[in-house]
């Protein structure tokens, strides 16, 4: 027996989510109810930070990158390990 990857398993959930019947869709809702946690919650910590690095990003005073810069830099660092 073959495993499915994740992404596999994610792309077959909401594709079946998409085209199935409401008795199913609550059945899987009540199933899962207790484990779907949309709500995030910050630390105060966390917060400060966020600010933090907002203000400075709104100064100019924080460096930043492009989105192929980015790849690049996960690139690299995925050939170290």
């Amino acid at each position: 027996m073959k495993t499915m990857t994740n992404a596999a398993i994610r792309q077959q959930l909401h594709q079946f989510i998409d085209i199935t019947d409401d008795k199913k869709i609550e059945a899987l809702y009540t199933l899962l109810k207790n484990d779907i946690d949309l709500h995030y919650s910050y630390t105060e910590d966390d917060l400060n930070m966020l600010h933090e690095r907002a203000e400075k990003y709104l100064k100019g005073e924080t460096k930043t990158y492009t989105i192929e810069e980015s790849h690049n830099m996960i690139r690299q660092q995925r050939k170290k390990t």
